[in-house]
């Protein structure tokens, strides 16, 4: 420990300042996303089946769902615009803009160089459950996801089932492509319904019981055409471990819901971010 200097109380007293305050940011028209839905069937389905993955691809202008099926579970959520995959979910730009965790009216946003919206979240069932008193709230965009990598420096294991790894045969098969070329693609994700903080203690990460139930839902507007992969983690509710064939695990499904035509009326997806990079060089 290094020596406390004399003004220690007083360098700690400063207060904060944020990062990246967010009240330019674009608002969605939540009214409109609202009324869309409420006109919206589902015309799809995919389930991504207990410590495995999914594909699905979303249109511009539709919605997806993810819904808790069976039991508690929660999932890691991956996704692309549909027509190229260098432009994917940036989980580190969402919390510097929105915080560690997003919930109704925040937005996905995209890699460099285009930072746009790709998902608006316009329901969750569990915007009720705020953050806890050990810091502990739901939807994160902090963990990275569980790998097999992380498994094997920690405790010398071999484990097949980790979001990574079912991520990336999941996109794989979509792509009709070899592992290990669908691989850097998969990137680090939406923790869908996972409760996670970090101690105040130490500052480490933890995770806790979800509290998704059979049922449970959070639903996006797909601002951008989508190709999605969604992991049913194999630690379940994450209540104890996030890489285990004994934890119970459920199937997560998807729902693909498209609105009624005009239902949009003059909407349109947002543009690339419009910063002139040939400037800067």
């Amino acid at each position: 420990m290094s020596q406390r200097p004399a003004d220690a109380d007083a360098r700690r007293a400063i207060k904060p300042v944020i990062c990246y305050p967010n009240e330019t940011l674009p608002v969605p028209d939540m009214d409109l996303y609202r009324a869309a839905l409420a006109t919206a069937k589902v015309t799809e389905t995919q389930v991504a089946a207990p410590r495995e993955a999914c594909t699905f691809q979303v249109p511009a202008g539709s919605f997806f769902r993810v819904v808790s099926v069976d039991g508690p579970q929660v999932g890691d959520l991956n996704l692309w615009n549909a027509s190229d995959l260098a432009e994917r979910f940036y989980s580190g730009k969402t919390r510097a803009l929105h915080g560690t965790h997003v919930t109704t009216g925040e937005r996905l946003w995209s890699s460099f160089p285009y930072l746009r919206p790709m998902a608006t979240i316009v329901d969750d069932s569990l915007n009720w459950y705020g953050m806890d008193e050990y810091g502990g709230s739901v939807h994160d965009v902090i963990g990275t996801r569980c790998d097999p990598y992380t498994g094997n420096l920690l405790a010398g294991s071999q484990y097949h089932h980790c979001c990574h790894s079912n991520l990336t045969r999941a996109l794989a098969d979509e792509m009709d492509i070899a592992v290990e070329d669908a691989e850097p693609h998969v990137h680090d994700v939406l923790n869908v319904f996972m409760c996670t903080g970090f101690t105040r203690d130490t500052g480490q990460y933890f995770m806790k019981a979800s509290p998704v139930r059979p049922g449970d839902a959070l639903t996006f507007f797909a601002e951008i055409p989508l190709l999605g992969a969604i992991s049913a983690c194999p630690g379940g509710d994450c209540s104890a471990e996030h890489s285990s064939d004994t934890a119970p695990c459920y199937p997560l499904k998807i729902e693909i819901l498209t609105p009624d035509a005009g239902a949009l009326g003059d909407w349109t997806s947002p543009e690339v971010n419009g910063y002139d990079r040939s400037q800067g060089r």
